[in-house]
């Protein structure tokens, strides 16, 4: 699994050192925003260097499960975290309904994580996210009929961010290519490492996106009622 941790580890440290120098901080109005969005696109890859590093540690079976359940907790956050940029600019114009919106996703959220950390299976893991992308295609619902705000240019790059992360998930869980020939792909081009790499670019279409909508919360103002 040590190339495994290189899919996250060079992810992790470029997202660390140059996203923060990416995010125009001066043009966001929103601080707290910008924050969050640095945060869910670290947590995936900082989780799961975490765990490809240390999961053949001697403490043996309880430190490798403490391990999958923080590399869980890395997905959950993002999915969390990197929804709320998504619901404020959606709801912009509707203060009450937005911070609604908000703690219910937070509070569902939470149930989410520990369902997440308690699966015992794959699938049963990849369930307990699904309930999320639902709530957030709601929005994306939202903004294509036209009652929600947003970037014109952000809804793009949130589709394929999904489409991305579901891709993964389904190729690491139905093991293409190595299930067609067994033993060909140990050390390189697995399931795994796929995901990995699909799972960057959905981070870089979250983050293209977020940024669309940051820019346009500053930009934007609300027609008077």
């Amino acid at each position: 699994m040590q190339s495994c941790a290189h899919n996250s580890g060079i992810p992790l440290v470029c997202f660390l050192v140059l996203l923060p120098l990416h995010i125009p901080w001066s043009q966001i109005s929103v601080t707290w925003l910008g924050v969050v969005h640095f945060l869910a696109c670290l947590s995936p890859q900082l989780g799961s260097v975490l765990y490809h590093l240390f999961m053949n540690h001697e403490g043996g079976e309880p430190v490798y499960h403490t391990l999958l359940k923080l590399d869980v907790c890395g997905i959950c956050m993002i999915n969390t975290l990197g929804a709320l940029p998504i619901v404020y600019s959606t709801l912009l114009c509707y203060p009450f309904i937005r911070t609604v919106a908000l703690v219910v996703y937070i509070l569902l959220s939470s149930h989410a994580i520990y369902c997440a950390v308690t699966a015992r299976s794959s699938v049963r893991r990849l369930r307990s996210f699904a309930w999320q992308a639902l709530f957030r295609f709601s929005f994306f619902l939202l903004r294509g009929v036209g009652l929600g705000g947003g970037s014109p240019t952000s809804l793009r790059h949130f589709l394929m961010m999904d489409a991305l992360a579901v891709l993964g998930g389904v190729i690491n869980i139905m093991r293409i290519p190595e299930r067609f020939r067994p033993g060909l792909f140990d050390y390189w081009c697995n399931s795994h490492q796929i995901m990995h790499v699909l799972v960057v670019g959905s981070i870089l279409y979250l983050h293209w996106g977020v940024l669309d909508d940051l820019l346009w919360i500053n930009s934007y103002n609300c027609p008077s009622d």
